[in-house]
């Protein structure tokens, strides 16, 4: 089966924000012009013929206004019909007009954005006034129809209020999808706000427990990404797929990278949209020849693992971020991942075999009470949309 195909599209790499962990803080960062625009549509005609999402990102894509997403959508949704493009962004919404709404809701853009818990946890990392104006702006959303979900990092300060997090994205009814604050190959410090794999581990199946418990009042989506893996014995998001060539990205100047995590980082520009370049033009380049080679070294150490036709060694950039950029290892978060890995399978053996068969009454038999629901019941919830 072939991978899902996803261009992310970095109109600037400039961010208001300046959380204290990001990368993307740079200040008078050039904007991508619509003609750079037209140069992805050319290219991408004749690149790959099946269907294509493009994801806006950053920086923070809302810099390049709504003159750009006026012009830019139209472009792409009107000159890659055959690609049947679907459209995603991701954006801190402190720059969301009504304008710039109706625009986005025109097309159904999905917005991702980024709250890690209550306003004083949240501002204590990402700044004094984060909160206030992120949500500002997800009212000019909800008010145009716009789907937001929220990203919620946990950094090593943060995880130790996992609680309050988990019950602020409960009691608001916001869907949670977690993110571990990771080394940076920007920072001079890049373990300030790293989160310890153990403790990344630890936390997944903390937040595993208490989807089950709360399971018809919010949705994790990592949980459900994980357990689809297990399931499914391939992986389901792009930290667990071989993702060269499936995923690219496209800087502000027209560069193309293998991800948006290395736009601005010359070494690994594969190419240049206005070349129109073939997926054997990117192949030639060092930068997916160093990609290429993460995913040999991990079909070589990894070969005796049990999770490795739906983990694939994590995120080439986590692994090759604490090293320079050398190939010394998979991604540092492996610990967590075989940990959560681990459990799914473990419940699942358990719910699907001998006493602990699935019952298809939701009250135990010796005690009367409702039982808490099981793994299983997460199959039942993804079945039934």
């Amino acid at each position: 089966m072939k991978n899902p195909f996803h261009v992310m599209l970095i109109p600037t790499l400039g961010c208001p924000s300046r959380c204290s962990y990001c990368w993307s803080s740079e200040e008078g960062s050039p904007v991508m012009s619509i003609d750079t625009v037209r140069d992805v549509v050319v290219w991408l005609k004749e690149y790959r013929d099946d269907r294509v999402t493009f994801t806006f990102h950053g920086g923070e894509p809302l810099l390049a206004g709504p003159g750009f997403y006026r012009e830019a959508l139209p472009l792409l949704s009107e000159g890659l019909r055959h690609l049947k493009p679907e459209f995603a962004m991701q954006s801190n919404l402190w720059l969301l007009t009504p304008e710039l709404a109706q625009i986005l809701a025109n097309y159904r853009i999905p917005i991702g954005s980024s709250i890690d818990g209550p306003k004083e946890i949240n501002d204590s990392q990402r700044g004094k006034g984060y909160f206030e104006k992120t949500m500002r702006g997800y009212e000019i959303a909800n008010a145009h129809g716009l789907s937001v979900r929220f990203i919620c990092t946990f950094t090593s300060k943060s995880v130790k209020s996992r609680e309050e997090i988990f019950r602020f994205f409960l009691e608001n009814g916001l869907t949670l999808k977690l993110h571990p604050a990771l080394p940076s190959l920007r920072s001079h410090d890049p373990e300030q706000w790293a989160l310890d794999p153990e403790e990344y581990g630890e936390l997944l199946v903390y937040l595993l427990d208490k989807y089950l418990e709360h399971l018809d009042a919010i949705e994790v989506m990592n949980i459900n990404d994980l357990f689809r893996c297990v399931f499914t014995r391939r992986g389901s998001v792009c930290t667990f797929v071989d993702c060269l060539g499936n995923t690219l990205a496209v800087g502000p100047d027209g560069s193309i990278y293998p991800c948006y995590r290395f736009v601005g980082m010359p070494e690994y520009v594969m190419g240049h949209v206005s070349d129109h370049p073939s997926r054997d033009d990117l192949a030639r380049s060092p930068a997916w020849n160093r990609i290429q080679q993460f995913q040999e070294y991990v079909d070589r150490e990894c070969a005796g693992c049990s999770h490795i036709r739906y983990c694939r060694g994590g995120c080439p950039y986590n692994a090759m971020a604490p090293s320079d950029g050398e190939i010394r290892g998979v991604d540092p978060h492996c610990i967590a991942y075989k940990r959560i890995f681990d459990e799914i399978n473990s419940r699942l053996d358990r719910e699907m075999s001998g006493s602990c068969a699935i019952e298809m009454s939701p009250f135990s038999r010796r005690t009367g009470k409702q039982r808490k629901p099981g793994i299983m019941a997460l199959m039942g919830r993804m079945v039934s949309r």
